[in-house]
């Protein structure tokens, strides 16, 4: 079967597991059930991205490997994310809950997969910035469902946020900044790779200054302060990420970071 086709069928997936979860669990709502979805992605993608890129190899961060062929793990893994990431795009301008900042990471993410999977190049570099993307998505999720439950003010948030903050700098940002300064150094990887690299940590960059701020008033005690009641269906189901990541514990993804999603 052709890429094309998998990638429809990894769409069709995931739609349908958000479909079916609506129908099975529709006393939690849309959000909540986007979230379980949003969830099993990360633990999913970061799960065959990591087995891709750091156990079965080609390992990324070798200038000999960036911007070489696809092997079958790397397009496996770029198909369940590019079905992943059209069907939340389409669910976040659906209900309108997600600022520029985070549907230009859906964007930026869905374009570079689809021009590794149409090229079938710089499968590593694309895989690697996966398991980065990827590896705090379950603690973002954590954190709300927490919040949700009524559990988030315990020792159990208090180490989701830390294990969350910890990940997003020392791997999103230290370990993608290694990974960026190999696919630049490298002459293999085309400049639109390289183009998309900078694109994709410029907005970790942003998401990070969002992040230290959190993490700063949550270490000084400082409260954040209410903001005023907003009106429409977007805004009851969920607030917008658009002024900051951590702010109300309503970004899901990572990426986004991947953020209510990232």
């Amino acid at each position: 079967m052709h890429l094309a086709a998998w990638a429809a069928v990894s769409f069709a997936g995931w739609s349908s597991m958000y479909g079916c979860l609506c129908w099975l669990n529709s006393a939690r709502g849309s959000e909540w059930n986007c979230r379980v979805v949003t969830a099993l992605h990360g633990i999913l993608s970061f799960s065959v991205a990591f087995w891709s890129a750091f156990i079965s190899g080609p390992f990324p961060l070798s200038f000999d490997v960036v911007g070489t062929e696809n092997v079958l793990l790397q397009e496996v893994t770029m198909i369940i994310c590019f079905g992943y990431f059209v069907f939340d795009f389409i669910w976040c301008l659906a209900m309108q809950t997600e600022g520029p900042l985070m549907l230009l990471h859906h964007v930026t993410c869905i374009v570079g997969l689809i021009a590794s999977m149409s090229w079938g190049t710089s499968g590593a570099e694309v895989v690697a910035t996966a398991v980065g993307s990827e590896i705090t998505n379950p603690f973002l999720q954590a954190r709300w469902f927490l919040k949700q439950t009524g559990n988030y003010d315990s020792t159990q948030g208090r180490v989701v946020d830390t294990l969350f903050v910890l990940l997003f700098v020392f791997v999103r940002i230290g370990v993608g900044a290694a990974l960026l300064y190999v696919a630049l150094a490298s002459p293999r990887p085309m400049l639109f790779f390289k183009a998309g690299g900078v694109a994709m940590y410029f907005i970790s960059m942003v998401f990070l200054a969002q992040i230290l701020q959190f993490a700063y008033r949550k270490v000084m005690g400082i409260k954040r302060p209410a903001s005023a009641s907003s009106t429409g269906t977007a805004a009851a189901v969920k607030p917008s990420t658009a002024n900051g990541v951590l702010n109300n514990g309503v970004s899901r993804s990572n990426s986004s970071v991947h953020q209510r999603k990232t």
